[in-house]
């Protein structure tokens, strides 16, 4: 009974937080997979993904706060206790003090959501989240900047994309970049040192460790709502379950990385690979020269 009546109290404040953390910070995540990146030493270079990709903003994750404010429905006056901690009824004084913070911390929490709400609009060039057709609005959107072939919105925050360029690696590379967004997570990036000496990193594709911090928080929050089962009087969200495969080719030469393979002959290149999911610590990274 202590373990239920805890479950019910810490849930609402706890999605409260989660639902901070996502919307004030980084909000994208992939799904099941497929990404490619063939760097050749004259700077050549072209990237694919295919798969999915999780909007979070769009998603049940992030009407969680919500959820938990409309769960609480109207006033339920708390139980009372003496000193000894023997449950007593509760007097009229106190009953008016439970109900005016009651009312206090509902307006609170409101004010909060709508000030989560227009940080998010902001984030999404100004559509609001709310609107059923916010969605297909951002997959146009995606389909006019060049690389995204395909952007199909499947419901609950997630797309299915294609995406395929092509270019010279005379400047730095970010996948993904959405126009008019303030991103703050990256899947993949490439930058270019002095020396032409290219840095390749993956945070997005990271679980665990300090790659990821979206994914480690939604994995920590898989877990707790695991834990809370039907006790939380939640909908648990449709959290990503990230799968898939890093490839880079390359015929310059591989200076570091941290597949367990290492560098494998593929024809006239050489191939590195990395098996992504739930469970990968590190993100792949990888240190290549370039013709100089």
């Amino acid at each position: 009974m202590m373990i239920s009546s805890l479950a019910r109290r810490f849930a609402a404040p706890t999605a409260l937080l989660a639902s901070t953390c996502l919307l004030s910070s980084c909000f994208l995540s992939p799904g099941q997979f497929q990404s490619e990146l063939d760097l050749q030493k004259s700077g050549a270079f072209s990237y694919s993904y295919d798969g999915e990709i999780y909007l979070l903003a769009l998603s049940k994750l992030a009407d969680l706060a919500d959820e938990a404010d409309s769960s609480r429905g109207e006033f339920i006056a708390q139980l009372c206790y003496d000193d000894d901690f023997t449950e007593r009824p509760c007097s009229e004084e106190e009953l008016a003090e439970q109900k005016r913070q009651w009312e206090e911390d509902r307006s609170a929490a409101r004010a909060e959501k709508k000030k989560e709400s227009e940080a998010v609009s902001a984030m999404l060039g100004g559509v609001d989240p709310a609107d059923p057709e916010a969605a297909e609005d951002l997959a146009e959107r995606l389909e006019r900047q060049k690389g995204w072939d395909k952007v199909d919105y499947v419901g609950d925050g997630l797309f299915n994309v294609s995406f395929h360029i092509e270019s010279e690696l005379t400047h730095d590379f970010v996948f993904p970049t959405f126009e008019g967004f303030p991103m703050g997570n990256v899947f993949v990036s490439a930058n270019l040192r002095k020396g032409n000496i290219v840095r390749i990193d993956a945070p997005g594709f990271a679980s665990q460790g300090g790659g990821n911090p979206m994914a480690g928080l939604l994995t920590g929050m898989a877990g707790m709502f695991d834990a809370m089962g039907d006790d939380a009087e939640l909908d648990t969200p449709n959290l990503p379950q990230m799968e898939g495969t890093l490839r880079i080719t390359t015929n310059a030469q591989i200076l570091a990385n941290n597949t367990d393979a290492g560098p494998q002959p593929d024809g006239q290149n050489q191939s590195l690979e990395w098996e992504i999911n739930r469970r990968t610590k590190s993100a792949p990274m990888a240190l290549i020269q370039l013709a100089k």
